[in-house]
């Protein structure tokens, strides 16, 4: 079997058949719907789930060109869901740049997001292959329980008696199963066992959990101009993270007095807001005890690559992917 491609190289395969298609997309009829797409794929970012779509389909020895259909639906697929977030968020910046519903209006972002959903299935169906059905299978519940995540981390907003274990079901919904749906639908594409599929799909599974928490941490501990948005969007929005459940569960009386007074509060100056909630979690030790979990999750995910039965030659880029992310400071 011939030696893996590089993650730079498959990168690089994804970068530019986007830009090839973004050139396309913007100057389709209507404009006004489609240059709003362009503007969206065009934003930058590390490519990582389509380029981990096909990392697995190398990884089991599949065609990558013939993947690539596949990996740039869901390349357009995770971008819409990024261009709603935002509108529901109230998030105006995305990688440094201003969010679409900013830069246009909402409902602009709202009608170019609808046709970013159906467009990335008609990336999927150009793909041809024997697994075709069960891939799309697999995409269309991957989108479905994508939404659900999403309204559940809008739910949690309003709830007071959210868990933990609430919480890490949401992100693997809402964030974890893209990453394990993008892993086992280039399996598919390759044509690997049910076995080595459902494996790869775990290893998604953690890697994404782990991807989360470190997402969460970088929100309030990250500089800003690495980071690529606002810090501190998760304390202003009082979104239920793995920091904020652990300080809840973990806090003295006056810790938590102090931490109800700024989550109950509605009028507030945003940074002091969002210092004096980073400083009960700092007294606390949260950055240590959630980079920890993260880790678990990680070195989980880890054990479900190892239990695949090929060459650790073989398994060399996705190991380093995966480290990659958790060193990432962005």
């Amino acid at each position: 079997m011939k030696q893996p491609h590089s993650i730079e190289y498959l990168q690089q395969l994804v970068i530019d058949r986007l830009k090839e298609k973004a050139g396309k997309i913007g100057q389709t009829r209507p404009v006004n719907l489609y240059q709003p797409i362009e503007y969206t794929l065009n934003m930058g970012g590390k490519r990582l789930r389509p380029v981990m779509l096909l990392m697995a389909c190398d990884l089991f020895g599949g065609k990558v060109p013939q993947a690539l259909n596949a990996a740039i639906a869901v390349e357009i697929f995770h971008n819409f869901t990024l261009l709603h977030d935002d509108i529901m968020d109230h998030a105006d910046i995305r990688r440094n740049q201003p969010a679409v519903h900013k830069k246009y209006n909402e409902n602009v972002a709202i009608l170019s997001g609808d046709a970013m959903s159906i467009m990335a299935y008609q990336f999927l169906l150009k793909t041809e292959s024997p697994a075709i059905q069960k891939v799309t299978q697999l995409f269309s519940k991957t989108a479905m329980e994508v939404c659900e995540g999403q309204q559940y981390d809008m739910d949690f907003e309003n709830q007071t008696s959210v868990n933990i274990d609430d919480y890490l079901e949401m992100i693997r919904l809402k964030t974890a199963v893209l990453i394990a749906g993008s892993f086992k639908m280039g399996a598919q594409l390759a044509l690997a066992t049910d076995a080595d599929a459902d494996r790869i799909y775990r290893f998604g599974i953690n890697l994404g959990l782990a991807f989360q928490l470190q997402d969460d941490l970088l929100d309030v501990f990250a500089e800003q101009e690495k980071f690529g948005k606002k810090t501190g969007g998760d304390i202003l929005a009082n979104k239920k993270t793995f920091l904020l459940l652990k300080a809840l569960e973990l806090a003295k009386p006056e810790q938590k007095e102090r931490l109800n007074h700024w989550l109950t509060k509605k009028d507030f100056d945003p940074l002091e807001k969002i210092a004096a909630v980073k400083q009960i979690y700092t007294d606390l030790n949260l950055k240590k005890i959630s980079q920890q979990k993260s880790d678990d999750y990680y070195l989980a995910a880890l054990n479900e690559l190892q239990a695949i039965e090929l060459e650790s030659d073989r398994k060399k880029p996705l190991i380093l992917l995966a480290k990659t992310i958790m060193k990432r400071e962005h």
